[in-house]
């Protein structure tokens, strides 16, 4: 995804949330969270991103109510930002924090009681010791790339 591309969506993304939250007066969206938005290259169609909280019913309703805010939205996005032809707005419930939390559960179910172990033998739930810069530079010199010689070094 080019830089431009990310930019859009990013700005789409927070466009669309400011409206639901400041403009948008349906009391069925006011507790939607818009995670993400992407925009097609050719900005014809955007998906949009959201959380909603709740149970189904609730869920479901919030997204009736982002069906009928749509077509505002859109006229909205393509004044306010100027755009020629703005985007149909295609809402989805974002599924990717339960899909976390499954897979965390999973890796728990199967987890040894005593943690994993690396392949030195040693817990590695217990936490590394060595800090980033210790591992960049001990990676690096074993790559032979630091100059230990002090030629680099002003001469007094």
């Amino acid at each position: 995804m080019s830089r431009r591309q990310e930019r859009l969506n990013e700005q789409f993304r927070r466009e669309i949330a400011m409206r639901l939250r400041r403009r948008v007066q349906d009391p069925r969206v006011t507790s939607v969270t818009v995670t993400n938005v992407r925009v097609s290259p050719d900005l014809a169609q955007a998906r949009v991103l959201v959380r909603i909280p709740g149970d189904e019913a609730e869920r479901a309703e919030a997204m009736k109510g982002l069906e009928a805010v749509g077509p505002y939205l859109r006229k909205s996005l393509g004044a306010d930002l100027h755009i020629r032809r703005a985007p149909e707005l295609h809402f989805e419930e974002d599924h990717h924090l339960e899909q976390a939390l499954r897979i965390e559960a999973l890796l728990d179910e199967v987890r040894p009681d005593g943690g994993w172990e690396d392949e030195d033998g040693v817990d590695a739930d217990e936490g590394d010791t060595d800090t980033p810069a210790d591992v960049d530079a001990s990676e690096a010199d074993a790559a032979g790339d630091i100059d230990d010689s002090g030629d680099d070094l002003p001469s007094v």
